[in-house]
């Protein structure tokens, strides 16, 4: 009996031992299953409470969906009024869009600022280097010099010019300034003196910037500098690194399409009638071979002239094309709105034919400057705003110096050989 119960309690033992284990076993296998679940239920909720992922808006362009932040109207401006350009046209909507928010403009004591000598601030009209003046727009004839106009003009100011092709630049030049380019004075006929430039030509004669490379003289660079690749790359950086925008004068209404949108204005702020433009009986044209001469006599304001070119139908083609057509048409429309409105005849005339005299373009050299009539009987409100439309910049520079100036003596005519435009 005694050898039996010795057998048996190892057999008991055993049969504890594996339940033992099995109900380890179990136990190990819900631990390892309510952790799991637990684990599934942790990560949902985590990532149930992870903020949303950043959304990455794309590039804004003019015909996405996303409403662009409206842009403020500039009222900086530096405007460098080249000459024979339509820069005096340009010069009128500066004067219009200036006056008509009370903004302060930077004038010369006469009608130019020293030129052609380069800007400098003395020149302004009643400047004073000891007292903080603010000025806003600064857009009369000068001869450009970047350090003086800084003094002037804000950190913020927008600058801008116009071109135009030298050969039509040459055509329009040697007529208007006839008597003022001792070159010129020495020929009869502008292809004359392109036949031999260097026979009339020279670089120490009066007014013989007229003569070669205007705009470039404009720019306040060496007319009559070799043209060399490395002197012409780094004026035009120069230029580039200054200016904003530079206009073509052949394409004056996508120019002024351009311009509204670097300024944020409006198409009414860049409407525009044209002056002090010649009579098409005073326009002449070149043969093949002048025109040629002429871009060679003028290379720096022709290597000028294709740089800005190039640089401005690459704005046209990101401005889109299709865009510019249309806004074209919006800015023509309304300029012809304008015309029915204001003009009498609805075309300009000569001097001649002009019925009011306060409105008379000035006469310079041998071209014959157009301006307009205004319909009579407009009612006061209207006339007003079309005659600043078709205001010459003579008078208008007047009327803006006795505005901002009520209290100083009416300025003298000046000689006709001081005036250059």
């Amino acid at each position: 009996m005694l050898r039996r119960r010795r057998r048996k309690k190892p057999r008991l033992l055993q049969w504890c031992t594996l339940n033992v284990l099995w109900m380890a076993v179990i136990i190990l296998m819900a631990i390892g299953l309510a952790i799991q679940t637990l684990g599934i239920t942790d990560k949902k909720r985590l990532s149930s409470v992870q903020p949303p992922r950043l959304r990455v808006l794309p590039v804004t362009t003019h015909n996405t969906d996303v409403p662009e932040k409206p842009c403020q109207p500039k009222t900086h401006v530096m405007f460098l009024k080249t000459h024979k350009t339509a820069s005096s046209t340009i010069l009128n909507i500066l004067y219009r869009f200036g006056e008509a928010r009370n903004l302060t403009f930077a004038l010369p004591n006469s009608y130019q600022f020293g030129y052609p000598f380069l800007f400098s601030t003395r020149k302004i009209k009643f400047y004073n280097p000891f007292k903080t003046q603010e000025y806003h727009i600064i857009c009369n004839h000068m001869r450009f010099f970047r350090p003086q106009v800084e003094k002037v003009m804000s950190k913020g100011t927008f600058y801008f010019s116009i071109l135009r092709n030298p050969v039509t630049l040459a055509e329009s030049s040697f007529t208007y300034y006839k008597g003022s380019s001792m070159a010129f004075k020495k020929v009869e006929s502008l292809e004359q003196f392109l036949s031999e430039p260097w026979r009339y030509y020279s670089p120490r004669d009066r007014g013989n910037q007229y003569a070669r490379n205007l705009m470039w003289f404009d720019f306040g660079f060496d007319h009559n500098a070799n043209d060399t690749r490395d002197y012409v790359e780094l004026v035009l950086q120069e230029i580039t690194s200054t200016f904003h925008l530079v206009l073509l004068a052949e394409y004056f209404d996508e120019s002024m399409i351009l311009l509204k949108e670097a300024l944020c204005w409006d198409f009414s702020d860049v409407v525009s009638f044209r002056l002090n433009f010649r009579s098409n009986v005073t326009v002449g044209r070149l043969s093949d071979r002048m025109v040629g001469q002429a871009r060679a006599w003028n290379s720096l304001d022709w290597r000028l002239y294709r740089h800005f070119n190039r640089t401005f139908w690459q704005r046209v083609e990101r401005y889109g094309l299709q865009r510019m057509r249309s806004d074209v048409l919006v800015l023509r429309s309304q300029r012809q709105a304008l015309t029915e409105l204001c003009l009498l005849g609805s075309s300009p005339v000569e001097a001649s034919q002009i019925q009011d005299k306060n409105i008379k373009p000035f006469q310079y050299g041998r071209a014959r400057i157009m301006g307009y009539n205004l319909k009579p009987h407009l009612g006061n409100s209207t006339r007003e705003k079309c005659l600043r439309m078709v205001m010459p910049e003579l008078q208008y520079k007047d009327l803006l110096d006795a505005k901002l100036f009520p209290l100083a003596p009416a300025g003298k005519n000046l000689q006709a050989s001081q005036l250059h435009f």
